[in-house]
């Protein structure tokens, strides 16, 4: 069933829900230039078992561009979905952008969720200059050229990305994401920085890292299982939107992780 949100800034976010009404709740939340589809994989195998929402993030899919964005804006527009539904809590599953995302909930808003998983993410991403220019260019430029090359980051080289039906759904959701809207979160991810408060995540984390990943690598899934005292990391053979690349290994991983938390 499709919803849409307002969140406390009055913006409106794309949101659907699948599932059992009454079973534990799952939130997915997609990562930087996709949209909610591509979780499809996940929301096959856990709408049976789960009350599954999904959404885009703001500036992504059918969610509003929303200006001075930070990576509080995106955590707390999860926070504002979850009081939309009257869910009181979930688990909770961001991939890169989302996995950022997912860290701020676990410092901050940890009463509100049973777990965290952080896929294909690290506690500082990139640099504040490299985000900053980017955004820079696309807002100039739109994202025809990030777009061109994004295969070569998302998916490794062993995967066949052009005969995959969801990873080019997913390659053309890149495309139709308002330059604005990408331009914002890279603001967002310029400044996040987690780093310091990883030690105060309380509550059951797992942590997905690709073995190909050359964005957030399996040295920053290893710095913050380090960091986070009631966290498991998890490898798979991808790069990095490992969901999409390895959906059996990632919903495997997922599965035993969330129905034991």
């Amino acid at each position: 069933m499709k919803h849409t949100i307002s969140n406390r800034q009055g913006k409106h976010l794309a949101v659907q829900v699948s599932g059992q009404d009454n079973a534990p709740v799952i939130v997915f939340s997609n990562s930087l230039g996709t949209d909610q589809g591509m979780w499809q994989p996940q929301v096959a195998a856990f709408e049976a078992q789960f009350k599954v929402v999904t959404y885009d993030t703001r500036g992504h899919g059918q969610s509003d561009v929303i200006a001075d964005t930070s990576v509080q804006n995106l955590a707390e527009d999860v926070i504002d979905i979850l009081d939309g539904l009257n869910i009181e809590k979930a688990h909770f599953c961001g991939i890169s952008m989302g996995g950022m995302t997912a860290l701020w909930l676990g410092i901050h808003h940890a009463d509100r969720f049973h777990s965290i998983t952080v896929a294909n993410s690290a506690a500082k991403i990139w640099t504040e200059d490299g985000w900053n220019a980017r955004a820079d260019a696309v807002t100039a430029n739109g994202l025809t050229e990030i777009v061109a090359t994004t295969h070569s980051r998302w998916f490794s080289e062993q995967f066949d990305y052009q005969n995959d039906a969801l990873a080019q759904r997913t390659i053309q959701a890149l495309a139709n994401t308002p330059a604005l809207g990408y331009a914002e979160s890279c603001r967002a991810l310029a400044t996040a920085d987690v780093r310091d408060e990883l030690k105060n995540i309380a509550i059951p984390t797992l942590i997905i890292a690709g073995t190909f990943d050359p964005v957030t690598t399996v040295a920053d899934g290893e710095l913050m299982q380090a960091q986070i005292p009631d966290s498991v990391l998890a490898l798979i053979d991808a790069s990095h939107v490992s969901n999409i690349e390895q959906p059996e290994q990632f919903n495997q991983l997922f599965r035993q992780f969330v129905t034991t938390h």
